[in-house]
């Protein structure tokens, strides 16, 4: 099967991967569109744990303030380039997150942050972390993805290490 520029331009949006990522993957699948997210799906996986080691200084510090100003969240993304720090995709990335925290209180970033002690004292410790971390919780626009299968995406169409690096969530009447 041949594929056309509309193929490869209707896979890198529903992606956001790149052109030739989209191309290959495409190829490999003989034109089928679900085989090709899959394949692109992996390689992201597999980009991501590539890159997971590189230094990354830049970023984002994004805010969001939920309807009626009783919620707010600050948010920091961190990437390796501040050209990657202003793109369009990063910067919907942080909003749609920092949105996700306003809305599902997260109190870990990953399964590692939780303390020991806590960790312990949960009869299901998947679930647990399921509810509490913030790269393991279904995204609340997509509940198919979690936080981190957004950011291994994106890390697959910057080509860089992303990571988030720290938020706080604030609740009117609310203290820790």
């Amino acid at each position: 099967m041949a594929i056309s520029a509309d193929m490869i331009k209707e896979l890198r949006e529903m992606t956001s991967c790149g052109v030739i990522e989209c191309k290959k993957a495409l190829e490999e699948s003989k034109g089928d569109f679900n085989k090709a997210k899959e394949i692109l799906q992996k390689r992201g996986l597999e980009i991501a744990a590539k890159k997971a080691n590189r230094t990354a200084k830049e970023g984002r510090v994004e805010s969001y303030v939920h309807l009626g100003n009783k919620i707010g969240v600050l948010l920091e993304v961190n990437c390796e380039t501040d050209f990657v720090a202003k793109s369009d995709h990063f910067v919907i990335f942080c909003k749609d997150v920092a949105m996700h925290i306003a809305a599902m209180n997260p109190k870990y970033i990953k399964r590692e942050d939780i303390p020991e002690e806590i960790a312990k004292q949960q009869p299901k410790v998947d679930v647990f972390a399921k509810e509490v971390c913030l790269m393991e919780q279904p995204f609340v626009k997509d509940p198919s993805k979690n936080i981190q299968d957004l950011l291994n995406a994106l890390v697959a169409s910057v080509g860089e290490n992303l990571f988030v690096g720290r938020f706080i969530r604030y609740k009117v009447g609310e203290s820790e």
